[in-house]
């Protein structure tokens, strides 16, 4: 004869339920952080458009000499990490680790100087505090967002920039711009493209790297490798997590290529 069970053994079957559920967890969360290799390709671009066109020669003898190798990345909140899940999911420790697989044996340090809200001026009164003192190979300097996106003069912001790599250069490192992010909100400003022209104009006519991070999310983009919301968060101009990890894996093949190791066809996204 059958019937509704006991009100206890209903109790211990929904416990035994709630348990399995919760063993599961860690389960699901590992199929849903698996990286997706459909957009793991969308980090491959061509070196024309990800080649930082100059040599780093101070980083190139740290690692011939087996390192110390010292990067100091400064900027805004797209160096700092505004939108990452985690701190460690910022562009500069994301670099870190892809460096890191690109050279193992390399005693390697990624300083990430960024600090939300910037502007070049901001930034050049910590150059001393946040980069020379830090005695670095290497410095990238993300510049000219906030400019952009809050109406500034390019003109004021142009010299600021320029003022800015002399004076890096002067202190004998390396020196890499990375120019604005492709997303939604900078898309919208009208002076966004006068903007790139003065970031790449200073880096050309100073001699110093530019890691064209606008021509690199537009490529993947215009290409379809990857929608725009899979690299920009929903403010429409900070990248996610995995923005900021393909971002910085192409900065890495790019800064492979530029240590004299040179490789052909695309960038590939691998460490």
């Amino acid at each position: 004869m059958t019937g509704t069970p006991a009100p206890r053994t209903r109790g211990r079957r929904a416990a035994v339920l709630s348990a399995t559920l919760l063993s599961l967890v860690p389960f699901l969360a590992g199929l849903t952080a698996r990286p997706d290799p459909v957009k793991a390709a969308a980090c491959a671009v061509s070196m024309q458009t990800a080649g930082l066109a100059v040599p780093l020669p101070r980083s190139a003898r740290a690692l011939a000499a087996g390192g110390p190798l010292r990067i100091v990345a400064i900027g805004s909140s797209s160096t700092a990490g505004a939108g990452a899940g985690k701190p460690e999911h910022s562009y500069p420790a994301r670099l870190a680790e892809h460096l890191g697989g690109r050279y193992p044996s390399l005693a390697l340090t990624v300083l990430n100087k960024g600090v939300n809200g910037e502007t070049g001026p901001d930034m050049l009164k910590r150059f001393q505090r946040d980069v020379l003192d830090e005695s670095p190979d290497l410095v990238i300097w993300q510049v000219a967002a906030n400019t952009v996106l809050r109406g500034h003069d390019p003109d004021a912001a142009e010299q600021v920039i320029r003022s800015g790599v002399r004076t890096l250069k002067d202190a004998g490192v390396d020196v890499v711009l990375m120019d604005l992010q492709y997303a939604p909100a900078m898309l919208a400003k009208p002076r966004h493209e006068e903007m790139e022209e003065r970031i790449a104009r200073v880096a050309a006519e100073e001699g110093v790297g530019l890691f064209h991070r606008y021509a690199v999310m537009r490529q993947w983009v215009e290409t379809r490798q990857a929608a725009m919301n899979d690299l920009v968060g929903p403010d429409g101009i900070h990248q996610n997590d995995f923005g900021y990890d393909c971002v910085a894996r192409t900065l890495a093949a790019s800064l492979h290529d530029a240590l004299s190791l040179r490789t052909a066809g695309t960038v590939s996204a691998r460490p």
